[in-house]
C-alpha cells in the first residue's frame, strides 16, 4: 500500500473533514456511550477499503488536514493519541454519521454512504487498527452493533496520566428553565421573544423592544457570532426563554444559548441516499417540542431541551417530485406545512398532530376537478395540473380561527395559454396565486381570494399575509394583506375574503386596471407571452419584492417593503430548447427603463392612508426581509454584505455594518438576560441573491462562502458614580 506520505498535495478542493469534531464527541449523550459498552461484533475493514479510503482522502480532505492527516493547516488532527483518545470506547457510528453528514462543509452528504466507509477505513487503519476479512459497511445501524475501534495508544499528546482535570466553572444553561409554550403565549408574545417566522401569528415582523433606538443605534455593535453549516442559509431563527433555536442548510437545527451564542446541542439529519438538501425559510415551537421541516419532505418534532427526535413523520414522497422549503406553522395542536415542486396533481398543505405527528387532513391547492374550482384549469385532467407550491409558512388569527396560506404559480403556463372557450370552463387555475383560509381543525376552505387568475409571467403572490386593523367605510376592520412580485397590495376582509381594496406601487406594467368591487386584474394583452416575441416586463421574476417578508408597525400603521428595481425580457427558445415556463420563454434581468443603477429600494408605506412616507434608495440590491422594532428602526440587508438600520419614520440611513458574506434571510430582535440584541443570518446561495449579481458587476462577494449567524448589541453603560 502507498504510504500516507507519498500522497502528493492536492489544490484546496475538499473540506475540513472534521472541523469541530471533538467539540461534538465530548458533548455525545450518555446514553450513546453506555450503549458502546454493549456491542461485542468485531469492528472489521479490508486493506483495499482502506487503499480506496486513501483516495478519497487525497481528493478531498488533504488540502486542509494534511497528507499526513496530522499536519494540515485548516482542519484538525484525524490521527494521534488525541484523536484516538476522543473517539475510544465508542463504536464507529457517530463518527461515520457526522462525516456523511456534514463533510465536505460545502457539499455535504454528497460522496456517497461507500466512499464515507472507505474514508472511515482509512482512518482506522492510520490510527493503528488492524483490517480483517469483511468490508465496513456504510450504514449506521450496522455500525452501532459493531464494537469501538481498537487503538493503540502511540506517540504524544492527549491529556497526561492520572491527570484529573478541574472542574469547569459554573455556567447557567437556560435550558434548564425553558418552559414550554402554550396556545396563549402565541397568541400573546412576549416582548423579548421571537417564536414564530414572523415573530407572531399576523406575520408583523415586528419587536416592541425599545432600547435600541435611534438615539443608541450608532452604540450597536456586535456580541456574538456562530458559524452555519454553509449554504443558501434563508431560514429565520426563532428565540424562546432565552435559548435560540436556527435551522441551517443541510438539514441541522442548533440550540444556542441566546445572550453568549454557545452551542446547547445540534441535530443533524441523515439524508437518503440521492436526496440533496434544500433551503427552509422557518421552524415553529409548540410545547416542549421543535416542528422542523427536512429535505426528504418529512417533518420532526425534537425535544427542546435535547435535540433528540419525538416522532419524525413522512409528509409527501420526493421520487414524487414534492419538496418542502416553506416552513411549518403551529395552532390549535396542528403543525400545518405546505409542499413544493413540480409533482403531478400538484401540491398541497398537511396538518400533522403535534402530539403524535399523524397526518390530520390534506387539503390540495390544485383544484380537483370533480370539487369547486375543478372547472378552472383549460379542461386540464388532473395529472396535467402542477403548480400551487406553498413555500413561505402560514399565518393564523385565532379570533376567526383561520390559518392563511398562500400558494404559487406554475411553470406549466402553456396548457392555460389560450382558452378553449368551452361552456362552464375557465383557465384561472385555482387555487393559485391566491389566499386559502383554512380551518385548522379540520382543514375546510372557509374562503378564497384569487389575485391573479391565469398568471403567465411567474409573478407569484405566494408571501406573507399579515392580518391586522385598517379603517374601512369609517370603521375598523380586521383584513387580510398581502402584495406579489408586482407590488400590488390586495386587502380583503379576513372573516369572509371579500374584496376591499388595491394599492399599486407603480414598478409593474402589466396589470393595466383592477376592478373596483372584485379585485381582478386585466393584463395589457400585448404581454402576454408565448407568440414568438420578447416581452419586456416590470418586475423581473425574482419580484420587486420577492419571498422576503415585509415588516408592519401596528401604531403608526406603516409597512416597510424590500424591493428591487428591476425588469426581464421573456426571451422565446428555440425549438428543443427547454425554456423557464413551457409557454416557450426564458426569462433574463435587465435594468427598469430610464434606470439610474440603483436596485435597492426600502419603501415606506402608510396603509390607512396608503400613501408612501418615504423611500430609500442604493447601488445593491435588497437581499433580506424586513424588521421593525419599536425604537423606531428598520433593519435589511443587501448584496453587497451590507447590514443596514434607518430611522422608521424619516427613512434617515443610520447605522450600517458589513457583514461575512450575503444576508438571505429575516432580521429578528429578542431579549436575554435583559438585553436587547438584533440578529441576521448569512449564507448566499437562494434565488434572491442570485438573480441580480450581472447589474452589479462591481460587487464581489467570498467565492468561498461563510455562512453564520450576526448578533448585535448595544452594551449596557456602567453606571457613574456621583461624586462628592
Amino acid at each position: 500500500m502507498t504510504s500516507i506520505r507519498q500522497l502528493k498535495r492536492p489544490g484546496r478542493v475538499g473540506c475540513c473533514l472534521l472541523v469541530g469534531v471533538a467539540i461534538w464527541v465530548g458533548a455525545l449523550a450518555p446514553s450513546a456511550r453506555v450503549g458502546a459498552q454493549a456491542q461485542t461484533t468485531p469492528l472489521s475493514y479490508t486493506p483495499s477499503q482502506a487503499d480506496q479510503g486513501q483516495a478519497v482522502y487525497a481528493e478531498h480532505c488533504a488540502s486542509c488536514h494534511g497528507q499526513n492527516l496530522d499536519d494540515g493547516a485548516y482542519g484538525p488532527p484525524l490521527r494521534g493519541n488525541d484523536f484516538r483518545r476522543k473517539w475510544g470506547g465508542r463504536s464507529a457510528e457517530p463518527l461515520f454519521t457526522y462525516t456523511s453528514t456534514e463533510m465536505p462543509p460545502t457539499r455535504p452528504g454528497t460522496l456517497g454512504d461507500a466512499s464515507y466507509a472507505q474514508l472511515l477505513a482509512f482512518m482506522l487503519q492510520e490510527n493503528g487498527s488492524q483490517p480483517g476479512s469483511r468490508e465496513l459497511p456504510g450504514d449506521p445501524e450496522a455500525l452501532k452493533a459493531m464494537a469501538a475501534p481498537n487503538w493503540p495508544r502511540v506517540g504524544g499528546g492527549g491529556l497526561a496520566p492520572e491527570v484529573i482535570v478541574p472542574p469547569a466553572p459554573p455556567r447557567r444553561n437556560p435550558l434548564d428553565t425553558i418552559r414550554p409554550v402554550t396556545e396563549p403565549m402565541l397568541t400573546q408574545v412576549a416582548d423579548g421573544e421571537w417564536l414564530a417566522w414572523r415573530r407572531t401569528y399576523d406575520a408583523f415582523g415586528f419587536s416592541p423592544l425599545k432600547k435600541i433606538t435611534t438615539a443608541n443605534i450608532n452604540d450597536l455593535r456586535v456580541a456574538w457570532t456562530w458559524s452555519l453549516p454553509n449554504g443558501p442559509n434563508e431560514s429565520t431563527p426563532i428565540v424562546h426563554d432565552g435559548v435560540l433555536f436556527i435551522h441551517s442548510y443541510g438539514d441541522k437545527v442548533q440550540a444556542l444559548d441566546a445572550a453568549t451564542g454557545d452551542l446547547l446541542w445540534q441535530y443533524s439529519r441523515r439524508l437518503p441516499t440521492g436526496v440533496s438538501a434544500s433551503v427552509k425559510r422557518g421552524i415553529s415551537i409548540y410545547g416542549t417540542r421543535l416542528y422542523v421541516p427536512t429535505s426528504d419532505a418529512h417533518v420532526v418534532a425534537l425535544d427542546v431541551k435535547t435535540g433528540k427526535v419525538v416522532w419524525d413523520q413522512a409528509v409527501a414522497d420526493v421520487k414524487q417530485g414534492y419538496r418542502m422549503t416553506g416552513g411549518t406553522l403551529v395552532a390549535r395542536g396542528k403543525v400545518m406545512v405546505g409542499t413544493t415542486g413540480r409533482a403531478e396533481g400538484g401540491n398541497y398543505i398537511a396538518a400533522l398532530d403535534a402530539e403524535t405527528g399523524k397526518e390530520a387532513w390534506r387539503f390540495y391547492t390544485i383544484a380537483r376537478p370533480d370539487e369547486p374550482g375543478g372547472n378552472s384549469w383549460n379542461g386540464l385532467p388532473l395529472e396535467k395540473r402542477n403548480g400551487g407550491s406553498v413555500w413561505i409558512p402560514g399565518s393564523y388569527d385565532p379570533v376567526q380561527n383561520l390559518a392563511f396560506f398562500a400558494p404559487g404559480n406554475t411553470y406549466d403556463t402553456g396548457p392555460l395559454r389560450t382558452s378553449i372557450n368551452q361552456p362552464g370552463v375557465t383557465s384561472d387555475a385555482l387555487y393559485l396565486d391566491s389566499t386559502l383560509a383554512l380551518d385548522p381543525d379540520t382543514g375546510k376552505l372557509a374562503w378564497h381570494f384569487q389575485h391573479q387568475a391565469n398568471g403567465q409571467w411567474d409573478l407569484d403572490w405566494a408571501f406573507e399575509r399579515m392580518v391586522l386593523q385598517l379603517p374601512v367605510d369609517g370603521d375598523l376592520q380586521s383584513v387580510v394583506v398581502t402584495a406579489g412580485k408586482q407590488m400590488i397590495f390586495d386587502i380583503v376582509d379576513t372573516e369572509t375574503g371579500k374584496y376591499l381594496s388595491s394599492i399599486d406601487l407603480g414598478l409593474q406594467n402589466l396589470v393595466t386596471s383592477i376592478d373596483a368591487k372584485t379585485g381582478a386584474k386585466i393584463t395589457d394583452p400585448n404581454l402576454l407571452p408565448g407568440d414568438g416575441k420578447t416581452k419586456m416586463i416590470c418586475p423581473h421574476v425574482s419580484g420587486g419584492r420577492g419571498w422576503m417578508p415585509t415588516a408592519y408597525q401596528p401604531t403608526t400603521k406603516m409597512l416597510y417593503l424590500p424591493i428591487v428595481e428591476a425588469c426581464m425580457d421573456l426571451v422565446p427558445v428555440s425549438d428543443g430548447e427547454r425554456g423557464s415556463l413551457s409557454s416557450g420563454v426564458r426569462w433574463t434581468v435587465r435594468p427598469r427603463p430610464e434606470s439610474d443603477g440603483k436596485y435597492g429600494r426600502l419603501q415606506a408605506l402608510n396603509l390607512e392612508t396608503k400613501t408612501t412616507v418615504w423611500v430609500d434608495r442604493q447601488r445593491a440590491p435588497l437581499t433580506t426581509g424586513t424588521l421593525v422594532t419599536a425604537g423606531g428602526l428598520v433593519f435589511v440587508g443587501s448584496l453587497d454584505r451590507m447590514f443596514l438600520a434607518y430611522d422608521a419614520a424619516t427613512g434617515a440611513p443610520l447605522w450600517k455594518t458589513r457583514l461575512n458574506d450575503v444576508p438571505s434571510s429575516a432580521p429578528i430582535s429578542y431579549a436575554a438576560n435583559g438585553q436587547e440584541y438584533i440578529a441576521v443570518v448569512v449564507g448566499p446561495g437562494g434565488y434572491q441573491s442570485n438573480s441580480y449579481d450581472v447589474l452589479v458587476p462591481e460587487i464581489r462577494n467570498p467565492p468561498d462562502h461563510g455562512a453564520a449567524i450576526w448578533v448585535f448589541e448595544v452594551p449596557t453603560k456602567p453606571a457613574v458614580k456621583a461624586t462628592r
